[in-house]
């Protein structure tokens, strides 16, 4: 795993924060709620891509 990924989160999350700010005080409450979980699904599909690296090279590791 290289530092990249966190970087790319910890950005994402930033963005995420600052953007459900903006549109809470705005009073677009059901937009910023859309926008957190645009979020968590990007960076959910990081962690999925690693996790999935990690066990193809488990698997041929140990050749399973």
């Amino acid at each position: 795993m290289e530092i990249d990924l966190l970087f790319k989160i910890a950005a994402i999350g930033i963005i995420v924060a600052v953007l459900n700010q903006v549109l809470s005080r705005a009073g677009r409450d059901d937009q910023a709620m859309m926008t957190a979980l645009v979020g968590l699904i990007i960076v959910l599909t990081m962690v999925i891509q690693e996790v999935s690296t990690l066990f193809t090279t488990v698997k041929t590791l140990f050749g399973l």
